[in-house]
């Protein structure tokens, strides 16, 4: 039997993406794992030392230091997965970037959910599950903050609900046989949850023909805090019909119980509500990707 011949381990390699999908595909051939709300990574092990870097190819060895010191292996492996921090017990990209801000690394975790060499084999045209099963035994000879993203087989349905009544970004869908391929493909499905909501218009941005972005607010007891803007989810027609709207009821100053510096608002009365789909809220308490999907009076 004729020996195989080591790879040498690549440098860098361009991350596989999901496209994204509606629905979760509900045939057999397909596992599903929860979607994380953080920084993708990969992290390259090279005898004992590793380094991180971003899904662009940056290094972030520093940044994430006490992940990168987290993997011992005595093996050059490559791992790919997402650093998290979980906040209220979900994922909280709002949370980590406070903590990147603050060079704060203790409650970071590294999802590992896929690998793509390891020891001289080139892992990447093995299909899926079968690099989840040497990941996983890999993963389980580590400790936190080093985790294994774990997965369901089947319809992707059910975790999809489970992902949405617990607010989660939603989850990824990958095809079993399907080799690791360096671009966006239909291999791997994302399959996002959306948090829905009804806000006060407390102010908006003209623009020449309409409105360019709404103020919302929010009632806390006697108090109307503010929630951030939403610039997206209308058309010119729906823009126009807002701005004529709006203009009956201007305000000479804003109604939020703290008053704001926003040099391009408008203020008006807060007797116009909007539905929005939004992805989360931030930690300064703000809306997060809000797109509108409604406006009337309230």
């Amino acid at each position: 039997m004729a020996k195989r011949i080591k790879a040498v381990m690549p440098g860098f390699v361009k991350p596989q993406l999901a496209t994204l999908k509606r629905k979760a595909p509900a045939d057999e051939g397909w596992i599903h794992e929860i979607k994380y709300d953080g920084y993708r990574a990969q992290i390259h092990v090279d005898r004992g030392a590793a380094k991180i870097f971003t899904r662009n190819g940056h290094d972030w060895t520093k940044r994430f230091s006490a992940i990168a010191g987290a993997f011992r292996l005595k093996s050059q492996t490559i791992f790919d997965g997402e650093v998290v921090v979980v906040h209220e017990g979900r994922t909280n990209f709002s949370e980590l970037q406070a903590d990147l801000a603050k060079g704060r690394q203790d409650r970071m975790l590294f999802y590992a959910f896929d690998i793509l060499f390891h020891n001289g084999e080139d892992l990447r045209r093995k299909p899926q599950l079968k690099r989840k099963e040497i990941l996983k035994e890999l993963i389980d000879m580590l400790d936190p903050p080093v985790l294994y993203s774990d997965h369901l087989e089947g319809d992707g349905h059910e975790l999809f609900e489970a992902a949405a009544r617990l607010n989660y970004e939603g989850i990824v869908s990958k095809r079993v046989d399907a080799p690791y391929r360096s671009d966006r493909n239909e291999g791997w499905l994302k399959i996002k949850t959306v948090q829905k909501g009804k806000f006060p218009v407390v102010g908006f941005i003209k623009d020449p023909s309409g409105v360019a972005a709404l103020y919302l607010g929010k009632k806390e007891g006697k108090n109307l805090v503010y929630m951030g803007k939403v610039g997206t989810g209308w058309d010119r027609t729906t823009s126009g019909k807002m701005r004529r709207a709006l203009d009956t009821v201007i305000s000479p100053k804003s109604k939020l119980s703290k008053q704001l510096k926003k040099p391009k608002a408008t203020w008006v009365e807060p007797v116009f509500t909007v539905e929005i789909e939004y992805r989360d809220i931030t930690s300064e308490g703000l809306l997060r990707a809000s797109a509108l999907k409604g406006f009337s009076r309230s």
